[in-house]
């Protein structure tokens, strides 16, 4: 099973990473939406904990940039109803502390807001999970500050820009440097895709 990987990123490709090993083999490694990784540049050398899905059809690779993040991933798929899909998208919520706190303060409608996971779900991974994650022991790694809690290593918003004009072809640097100067703060994804593309026409 392939638990961590140390290699080139070369590319950013529908929700992963693609990242060359030293043998030359291009992996590619499925990662939160708001994953610290993304802050990597085509070309930097990567570390990943990761979890392989295997099926009939094929294998998967899961990763995140440290042992924490991995071991509540691996946390979250051991609830009945949660798969590794389910499992990337409650991930795709914010930090691991983020998501840490969502399930120790039992804020079913939170972890609901991830793609695929229902009420039910939601509800089922608090009563499974809650006492294993520990709100006290949160609370203490948060120093009790929710406003560094909420705080994201990456803006959701050019993020999520990013992604989309690395969807449309571009590299990851010239998407980052078009949505690196566009100056507006506060507005959609949608319309920093629009001042961006002003910039790589």
């Amino acid at each position: 099973m392939i638990r961590h990987i140390k290699g080139e990123y070369i590319f950013y490709d529908s929700g992963a990473l693609v990242i060359q090993t030293e043998s030359g083999i291009g992996l590619r490694v499925y990662i939160p939406t708001y994953s610290p990784l993304l802050n990597a540049r085509e070309g930097d050398t990567v570390e990943v904990f990761t979890h392989m899905q295997v099926k009939e059809d094929g294998m998967r690779l899961y990763g995140f940039p440290d042992l924490e993040g991995l071991k509540l991933y691996e946390l979250l798929i051991t609830v009945n109803g949660v798969g590794p899909k389910a499992g990337l998208a409650i991930m795709s919520l914010g930090t691991t502390m983020q998501v840490k706190k969502l399930i120790g303060m039992r804020d079913a409608a939170g972890i609901a807001k991830a793609q695929g996971v229902g009420k039910k779900t939601a509800e089922r991974i608090i009563l499974e999970l809650s006492e294993k994650v520990g709100a006290f022991e949160i609370e203490a790694e948060a120093g009790g500050d929710d406003k560094q809690v909420a705080a994201r290593p990456v803006t959701g918003e050019r993020t999520e820009a990013v992604m989309a004009l690395t969807a449309l072809g571009y590299t990851k640097k010239e998407a980052e440097d078009a949505i690196g100067q566009v100056a507006d703060e506060g507005i959609s994804a949608e319309e920093y895709i629009k001042k961006a593309l002003r910039f790589l026409m």
